[in-house]
């Protein structure tokens, strides 16, 4: 999965409402509605909480702006608004300004930025260690600098506690890959087919592994077999990969 795409699943998997203490009772209601219609009508949601940021809203307020801003597509300002909500000290769960920090990542990532996407994600770690997504995330953000080595480190870091995880697996591949370091880029992928036998993404991940070492019918072979996994994503890859291999 592409830093792009996965950011797009992580984003829309964890756009929750504050919790109830982060947001003060006379304010509460008025939360509920500005979320509300951020996805319906976001511009007239963002108008609504910029007026109130400016009125004292805080991070009840950032948060949804930031939720309308990521209707609005524009999601550097929608980073932005996030992290500002995750630093907001008046906000005493921890938990949830690290769920704040994990949406500002994703939402740099969209924007393209992986070094914001980075610092964001770093946030929430230090707020939330031994979370594997978390780590994950970390790495979508290196890899999207090209900072391989470090996505590599993070995604050992994610697999030690997630050892049985193929996604993770397949990513630590990619970056191995990435690497040039193509025995333990293969060691991983046969580790992911092992545990899920047909796998889309280890399949084009495989394919793109041989094709990188010039086994062309092998690459071939394997991204007709993750065309066939019926993966919309992996599928999409595969086809894509099969038309650079036509001569």
């Amino acid at each position: 999965m592409s830093a792009k795409n996965a950011a797009i699943t992580a984003l829309m998997a964890c756009l929750l409402p504050l919790s109830a203490s982060a947001a003060s009772p006379p304010d509460s209601a008025r939360y509920r509605d500005c979320l509300a219609v951020s996805s319906i009508k976001p511009a007239a949601a963002l108008a609504d909480a910029d007026s109130w940021t400016k009125s004292g809203g805080g991070a009840p307020a950032l948060h949804c702006a930031a939720l309308a801003l990521i209707q609005l597509r524009r999601y550097g300002d929608a980073g932005a608004r996030l992290d500002r909500a995750a630093a907001d000290s008046a906000v005493p769960d921890l938990a949830f300004r690290a769920v704040l920090s994990t949406q500002a990542g994703n939402a740099w990532l969209l924007a393209g930025n992986g070094a914001k996407a980075a610092q964001s994600f770093s946030a929430a770690l230090a707020l939330s260690p031994g979370d594997a997504d978390l780590y994950a995330d970390l790495a979508r953000a290196q890899a999207m600098r090209r900072n391989w080595s470090e996505a590599e480190l993070r995604l050992s870091t994610a697999l030690q506690l997630s050892p049985r995880r193929t996604d993770l697996l397949v990513l630590r591949a990619s970056a191995r890959r990435a690497l040039k370091r193509y025995a333990e880029a293969r060691t991983d992928i046969e580790a992911a087919l092992k545990l899920r036998p047909g796998d889309g993404e280890a399949l084009v991940e495989r394919g793109l592994l041989r094709r990188q070492l010039g086994d062309l019918g092998g690459a071939r072979r394997d991204f007709q077999a993750a065309l066939k996994s019926g993966s919309g994503e992996a599928a999409a890859e595969a086809r894509e990969n099969l038309e650079s291999l036509r001569p």
